[in-house]
């Protein structure tokens, strides 16, 4: 998942004029394409059949139609503005929020008076009801993460590594190793924010070490991240799908360690062989840390039963879990009250309210702005093209590099509705390059671009790109072990 958290260095006054010019413009410019397009769809479509006919499901084949075609105009230039983010300062959910709107209007323009108005209707409600089992999945596990940053769970945990003194390559393996493990429980972006907190605490003096270790962080984190259903929103739309079940995922856990000591034992040389000044710091959780970190793990417990005893949605376990906490709020509140320490409160709305709303809306437009494309044509000609055309194996390894490119959810949610027939070991595969792919740019993920603005100056795009060989390196060797241990997955 790729976040945009930092803002491009130097004066960029002259873009952004430009770029507010344009951004006046493109609510016209869409509107323009609506009216102009809905005309000659509304004509095509009583007028015969779209060109093509149709395609699985039996939905019509758009890719030809003026509809269709229009989508796609919609659906890249909505995408172009969510990877100028930082210029134009318009957060990413708003233009896939008008796209998705749109993409979905020329489609029910498309299906008028075809007699299949239903049958379009009920893959739009399939794809709500996807992202609604994905936003409250989500949901809960923001509320816990957010939670655990109020009791103080993370600053003790990056103080105490503070405190330790280490030097600086051990500090680089420690930190790279906590993120590998960790990041499976929160998620990269969480993950890499608190270890790059540590990493610039320690090298404050030490710009060279700040950037390997940044880099070390970031490549673990999405590594961590790949071999569990909860380490990233691609695992966790894989597993939902129900494509691989809770444990097959542990099946990649080496691979994805290959992923992450390769580089990190290239880089390990690069490192500088001192120790920082000794360091004293001292930070403590507030009362309830951890029975807020017990009640995340039981949530998690709880999600997992619900799936795979109960055969119901994780996100179902995920809410019992949220009220797990809505209760702890509650009794605690009068603990706290009786005992006259309203300084250790804890309300768990207030904690709901600092949810990420842009992240959330974004997941929205995207998945309905792909599940859209996928409905007019365009996703199955895709994957002839890439799993028809190069077959399984290269199309995922190139959809991974793609990965560090292209945000990988729309990615993986393109390869999930283009379901393409994959044996278990291809659907593992999928979900490794796409976790571990963003890891060959800075910009490829959320644990880079978030510690691009944490450590600005220090860790760069062009810093990284320094050692993207080494990364690709890690790339490669974890699909050629995926490939040899799980052979029989294959």
């Amino acid at each position: 998942m790729r976040a945009h958290l930092i803002r491009p260095a130097g004066d960029t006054g002259a873009i952004r004029l430009v770029a507010s010019k344009i951004l006046l413009l493109a609510p016209l410019f869409l509107l323009a394409l609506t009216f102009a397009f809905s005309g000659v769809a509304l004509a095509e479509t009583h007028g015969a059949a779209p060109n093509g006919g149709g395609h699985e499901g039996g939905l019509l084949d758009l890719t030809r139609h003026p509809a269709g075609i229009a989508a796609l105009v919609v659906f890249l230039l909505a995408y172009a503005l969510v990877v100028v983010e930082e210029v134009i300062e318009m957060r990413k959910s708003k233009p896939v929020l008008l796209a998705a709107g749109l993409i979905w209007a020329f489609i029910g323009l498309a299906y008028s008076g075809t007699g299949k108005e239903e049958l379009m209707a009920d893959v739009a409600r399939h794809t709500l009801m996807e992202y609604g089992e994905l936003f409250l999945f989500l949901f809960v596990a923001i509320t816990y993460v957010n939670s655990l940053e109020e009791r103080g769970v993370f600053n003790a945990l990056r103080e105490k590594l503070i405190a330790m003194n280490l030097s600086y390559r051990k500090l680089f393996w420690l930190t790279g190793f906590i993120a590998f493990f960790l990041s499976p429980l929160l998620d990269n972006l969480t993950t890499s924010l608190v270890l790059g907190a540590v990493v610039l605490a320690v090298g404050a003096k030490n710009p060279a070490f700040v950037a390997l270790a940044c880099i070390n962080v970031v490549v673990a984190a999405n590594a961590g991240g790949a071999y569990s259903p909860f380490g990233d929103i691609t695992t966790l739309m894989v597993w939902q799908k129900g494509k691989l079940e809770f444990w097959d995922f542990f099946a990649i856990f080496i691979p994805s360690l290959v992923n992450f000591v390769v580089p990190a034992a290239i880089m390990h040389f690069a490192v500088p062989d001192e120790t920082p000044e000794p360091h004293e710091a001292e930070a403590r959780m507030k009362n309830g840390a951890k029975v807020v970190m017990v009640l995340f793990a039981l949530t998690i417990v709880t999600a997992v039963t619900f799936r795979n005893a109960f055969h119901l949605p994780p996100a179902l376990g995920m809410m019992l879990g949220l009220g797990y906490l809505a209760m702890f709020s509650y009794f605690f509140k009068h603990y706290a009250q009786r005992i006259r320490r309203t300084d250790i409160l804890f309300d768990s709305f207030r904690v709901m309210e600092r949810t990420e709303w842009d992240t959330m809306l974004f997941f929205f437009g995207i998945i309905f702005a792909v599940g859209g494309l996928g409905v007019i044509g365009y996703l199955e000609l895709l994957s002839r093209a890439l799993y028809d055309g190069l077959g399984p194996t290269w199309a995922n390894t190139i959809i991974g590099v793609i990965s560090a490119i292209v945000d990988n959810i729309p990615i993986m949610f393109a390869v999930l509705t283009m379901n393409p027939l994959m044996s278990e070991g291809q659907w593992l595969l999928i979900t490794l390059t796409a976790g571990v792919g963003g890891s060959l740019l800075s910009v490829g993920s959320a644990a880079g671009v978030a510690l691009m603005g944490l450590a600005r100056g220090k860790y760069t795009f062009f810093s990284h790109l320094k050692w993207s060989w080494a990364i690709a390196l890690g790339y490669a060797a974890s699909i050629l072990v995926h490939l040899v241990i799980n052979a029989d997955k294959f």
